[in-house]
């Protein structure tokens, strides 16, 4: 397995800017990461300073990527970062539609270029939460959700995410229980009527919620 490497490249920089900053205009440094699955298949991502990830694939996304259930053809992944969910979502999966987006523009750059680099066919958009769908559905929404940005943002994602799913489609969002993601769960079976637990990983939960109506 090839070895973590940083790039740096040259840009204002700003030590209190936060991920969630939609146009980031700190310096840019890139880290090289490398992502090996449980069925062995690897993956190559080009991480960019000032998003979520920077300096490896955090516990909570290998745990949605390694135990989501896959439902239906129409997939979309939300607060994408710099793309790790959707691109292995797309090459494990290669007849589904994946779509990413996210507020971060840096994120979205980054999530384009890895798309390229690991020959994904993948629509990506910028912009908060669902304001790139705003006529889209999806028979899968999925999320590492940014628990740090407040709850007023992970409790629209769980909103709206229901206004954005085909019947009968699911809503799979990943957290460290006792960090967060109890409340989450809860919200869930709050505006979806259900939500369970699909998958525990130490302190990472996998959350689930089906739209019935």
């Amino acid at each position: 397995m090839k070895k973590n490497k940083e790039k740096k490249k040259t840009q204002k920089p700003d030590k209190f800017e936060h991920y969630y900053t939609k146009n980031p205009t700190s310096e840019l440094t890139t880290k090289i990461l490398n992502l090996k699955l449980k069925n062995d298949h690897e993956y190559t991502f080009e991480a960019p300073s000032g998003v979520y990830g920077k300096k490896r694939v955090d516990r909570a996304t290998i745990a949605l990527i390694e135990n989501m259930e896959m439902d239906g053809r129409r997939i979309l992944d939300i607060g994408c970062g710099y793309g790790v969910i959707g691109i292995t979502i797309k090459k494990e999966f290669p007849t589904t539609e994946v779509f990413m987006s996210d507020i971060n523009k840096r994120a979205v750059d980054y999530a384009g270029k890895n798309a390229k680099d690991n020959n994904a066919d993948i629509e990506i958009r910028h912009g908060y939460l669902f304001e790139p769908w705003e006529e889209e559905k999806f028979d899968m929404i999925v999320s590492n959700p940014p628990i740090v940005a407040g709850k007023e943002v992970w409790m629209k994602l769980v909103e709206q995410s229901k206004d954005h799913l085909n019947e009968n489609g699911t809503l799979q969002l990943v957290a460290f229980h006792n960090k967060g993601g109890k409340r989450i769960m809860e919200y869930m079976k709050e505006i979806f009527g259900n939500s369970k637990v699909i998958a525990k990983d130490g302190g990472v939960r996998l959350y689930k919620s089906v739209k019935e109506d």
